[in-house]
């Protein structure tokens, strides 16, 4: 069998930046072992499988070791990759996933995506956190599966060098650093996900639905323009709007071919 495969980077307007994503088109679901496997080749933060489906999409996310049940800039690539070369022209497209519908919408020269707001709890800080992250956060909380990790400036979440081993050992499946921006920027960011396959993810869609509503309560703004201050970084415009949160970006193509499975 011989499909069709794209490698783009997204949230970034030029290539080697942003968030690599390979985008999978197939005509249904495979096997979940060959999935993961074509997942694990590719060796990206994350491969997203697209299948047709009545007008829609069916769209499901996985990393190198695992699926996850939402990514949002391979949500991102993988609207790109339907306006742009399955159906030039389309405006607008709905994928069907494990996160309920997911829309992406064409403005311009980028893409404007809607993804369900995490709910966001403060907690202590433990103690093993603080010592993988090398600094006790300010604030601490989780968005469910996650560790928000409040920082007391933007140089100490990008000079941050964390124990990854100890944070795959953590009882979250990743950890998220932010703190205030201090430039042309609300706020910033990282994120550390070693126990899925991804020891830091240069920018991550899903980070943000929590992100968002942690600042906005902080704050009272419902818009924000963020940054995440990974090696390859990248920019998003977020807003909140009521349950969900809208993230803007582009995306460079990189690659188009195809696989043999």
């Amino acid at each position: 069998m011989r499909v069709p495969i794209f490698q783009l980077d997204a949230f970034t307007t030029r290539r080697f930046a942003g968030n690599p994503a390979a985008v999978v088109v197939l005509d249904r679901f495979l096997d979940d072992a060959l999935l993961q496997a074509v997942a694990a080749e590719n060796n990206l933060a994350e491969t997203a499988f697209v299948v047709p489906s009545e007008g829609r999409y069916r769209l499901r996310w996985f990393t190198p070791t695992v699926e996850v049940p939402l990514c949002g800039h391979a949500t991102l690539a993988a609207g790109a990759v339907v306006v742009e070369r399955l159906e030039p022209g389309r405006d607008s497209v709905v994928f069907d996933t494990a996160s309920g519908p997911l829309t992406v919408d064409r403005e311009d020269t980028a893409y404007r995506m809607e993804l369900p707001v995490r709910t966001v709890r403060a907690v202590p800080p433990p103690l093993a956190l603080s010592a993988a992250l090398g600094v006790t956060p300010v604030e601490t909380a989780i968005d469910g599966n996650n560790y928000l990790a409040l920082l007391s400036g933007a140089d100490d979440v990008r000079s941050l060098q964390p124990d990854l081993a100890a944070i795959a050992r953590l009882d979250r499946t990743g950890v998220v650093v932010t703190a205030a921006g201090d430039g042309m920027h609300d706020f910033v960011s990282r994120y550390f996900a070693p126990a899925k396959g991804i020891p830091e993810d240069p920018v991550t869609g899903g980070a943000h639905c929590a992100l968002v509503p942690f600042w906005a309560a902080r704050t009272g703004k419902d818009t924000f323009f963020a940054y995440q201050a990974s090696r390859r970084g990248g920019e998003l415009a977020c807003r909140l709007v009521g349950d969900r949160v809208q993230l803007h970006g582009s995306c460079a193509f990189y690659l188009e071919g195809h696989i043999e499975l």
